[in-house]
């Protein structure tokens, strides 16, 4: 205990080992569908499914002890969604890579972004970022948490006329889900430990007793043949265009959508700089073990409100996922209707930052209201920050303050601009 207190600085974090414990079993449980769904998006691109489960494993537990041990943060370090429908449909269907020239380029953009995070560049950019535009992704972040949880639990779905609309309540899937709901959230206000992870076992064991949980898969990892991932990444891009464009589009939804999510969600923001450092080079070795870019993760919030204050919590979550390997069917028994609350109620912690957002200046607002909606409704974190970073300087050159927006700022803009001329190019 005296060396985990020395290692993880419980006493000066306010917490305890068994908190963390705690918060990283919480956050496991809440990011596990990835092992399902990452997969699943990445045999799109042609990587076999049972490769792409186990780089997906150790990908997340590489990342998870980078960040824990490295960074003492409390934060999950996993393949993001959203960056693995861009590598699978964009980067390897829309610009004709294969996936082993895909990984290269993610191998290629994570040491880019290393680059950055060691040297003067990342404290500079994370300065000039204003911080309405940091908030504004931090809110955004948590409607988008709300929303995909309010889809997992089934309270709404898809409709062709309206894009979205109001889910069947009398479903058993939308039932539980407000089920679990009101269960979580009756722990959650009466202050109780665990009460995610307790609202997800009650929830689970209700539609185990009702029929709604489907059985395990029988489906296993198998790791034979899966070492020659390590070196499946192909370098002969290099010389297209496409590879580049690759490279340079993933880089800044790195570079970006890690420096948003960190610092919306981190309780302590001194731990930025190493974090970011960590989230960078976890980046990197996924194109080794043959995965798309790990990213922190907003599921990190759920582990963040129960408690977890340290690196403990991901080192915990790291370790659960090795132990995947050999029970991650098991995870097919918990119903989406149990996750579904949980991203709610964060989601919904999440947003309450909006109060610090200076609503008297239109030129702050506006920004961060275009990120606010647009990280929801476009479905892609990436994009979201992309229109609310250009509009914003081009906000204050109407206004006559162009020397209100640092330089770096506009190059940053101006980034995310070019990344759409290539896009509209390629």
């Amino acid at each position: 205990m005296i060396f985990m207190n020395r290692l993880f600085h419980f006493k000066e974090n306010q917490t305890t080992l068994k908190q963390e414990l705690l918060a990283g079993l919480t956050s496991y449980f809440t990011i596990a569908y990835i092992l399902i769904i990452n997969p699943a998006i990445l045999a799109d691109a042609g990587i076999p499914y049972a490769y792409a489960l186990a780089a997906t494993i150790l990908a997340t537990a590489a990342g998870c002890f980078m960040i824990g041990g490295w960074g003492n943060a409390p934060m999950i370090l996993t393949p993001g969604m959203g960056i693995n429908a861009f590598f699978t449909y964009t980067i390897v269907q829309g610009f004709g890579l294969t996936w082993q020239q895909g990984l290269a380029a993610v191998i290629a953009a994570g040491l880019l972004f290393f680059i950055a995070t060691i040297t003067p560049l990342a404290g500079i950019m994370v300065r000039a970022v204003p911080d309405s535009l940091k908030i504004g992704i931090t809110v955004g972040v948590g409607i988008f948490l709300t929303f995909i949880g309010l889809q997992k639990g089934q309270l709404i779905t898809a409709d062709t006329e309206t894009f979205v609309t109001m889910g069947a309540i009398s479903s058993p899937q939308a039932l539980l889900t407000i089920l679990g709901l009101l269960i979580t959230m009756g722990l959650f206000v009466r202050k109780v430990k665990g009460s995610f992870l307790i609202g997800i076992v009650l929830t689970t064991g209700v539609a185990f007793l009702f029929g709604l949980t489907n059985p395990p898969q029988a489906d296993s990892i198998q790791f034979t043949g899966y070492t020659q991932m390590l070196g499946a990444s192909d370098f002969s891009g290099v010389y297209q265009l496409s590879f580049w464009t690759a490279v340079f589009s993933l880089m800044i939804i790195l570079m970006f959508e890690s420096m948003g999510l960190l610092n919306g969600m981190l309780p302590d923001k001194k731990k930025f700089p190493k974090s970011y450092q960590a989230s960078a080079a976890s980046a990197f070795t996924s194109g080794l073990f043959g995965t798309s870019p790990t990213i922190p993760t907003v599921e990190s919030a759920s582990g963040i409100a129960e408690g977890g204050r340290t690196g403990l919590t991901a080192i915990t979550v790291g370790v659960l996922f090795l132990a995947s390997a050999f029970f991650a069917p098991m995870f097919t028994v918990i119903p989406d209707g149990a996750v579904a609350p949980v991203l709610i109620i964060v989601g919904g912690l999440m947003v309450q930052e909006i109060r610090h957002i200076r609503f008297q200046e239109m030129s702050e607002w506006l920004p961060a209201y275009l990120i606010i909606g647009l990280i929801p409704l476009t479905y892609s974190i990436a994009d979201g920050i992309a229109f609310g970073f250009i509009a914003y300087p081009l906000l204050k050159l109407a206004l006559g303050e162009p020397r209100s927006v640092s330089p770096i700022m506009y190059v940053i803009s101006s980034l995310f601009f070019l990344h759409y001329v290539l896009m509209m190019v390629i």
